[in-house]
């Protein structure tokens, strides 16, 4: 462990924990919550999409909870036992969510596709590239200063991290863009009244919380490579 990590990873990873306390507990809130209207995830789901005109998008219930994910690849929507044939405030924000990413998809959005396409490299990136750093600044505090293999080593693991870094950064517009689109079909279509989407902003609000201390987490473990590659 080292000072950057201290001033710079430590805090993102305490938000990080703030962020999952308060999805889970804004989600087991409104659960509680019944949709005046009586509409299910299902329901909102399946509305959402012929809303949009897809037609070619199964929806299907999936085992677990907050497990909720569109697929691109097999076109199904998933969602989750505490989601899918239930009538609640978070059902529905979720459900809709969701759908969110598959109108996304539907339409070729430009970030979405980015996204995918980062994939490979953010799988990579995220195993492999602090490990190679870390190993080239081993070798430095070895002794090896001058050492081509420990620069190779550094820069390379930086490079392969910086891709994971910017597919964290890429999926924030995506999540977003998601739930907005969400919230203004679930109001064109008055699924929810004004008091209710108000709630629904509320679960996705905190599930977003998640993904931006994703990205500042893998934006400080960036910084702090960098900084030690520096100070080496």
């Amino acid at each position: 462990m080292d000072i950057y990590y201290l001033i710079l990873v430590v805090p993102t990873l305490l938000l990080s924990m703030w962020a999952q306390f308060m999805v889970k507990s804004t989600f087991s809130k409104y659960s509680k919550v019944q949709c005046t209207s009586r509409i299910t995830g299902m329901d909102a789901a399946v509305l959402l999409l012929k809303a949009n005109n897809i037609n070619n998008v199964q929806v299907e219930a999936v085992k677990g909870s907050l497990t909720d994910h569109y697929d691109p690849s097999a076109k199904k929507l998933r969602l989750s036992e505490p989601v899918y044939g239930v009538h609640t405030i978070a059902a529905v924000g979720v459900a809709a969510h969701e759908t969110g990413h598959a109108i996304q998809h539907a339409k070729h959005w430009g970030p979405l596709a980015l996204r995918s396409i980062l994939v490979p490299v953010a799988n990579i990136g995220s195993k492999f590239g602090p490990v190679m750093a870390a190993i080239g600044l081993g070798i430095t505090v070895a002794g090896n200063a001058v050492s081509s293999i420990a620069s190779l080593l550094i820069i390379g693991g930086i490079l392969l991290f910086s891709g994971a870094v910017l597919f964290y950064l890429i999926t924030l517009p995506v999540e977003f863009n998601a739930s907005s689109r969400a919230i203004k079909i679930l109001r064109s279509n008055k699924v929810l009244n004004e008091r209710e989407l108000n709630d629904v902003k509320k679960v996705l609000t905190a599930a977003a919380l998640t993904y931006v201390a994703s990205a500042l987490t893998a934006v400080a473990n960036l910084l702090r490579l960098v900084l030690l590659a520096r100070r080496r």
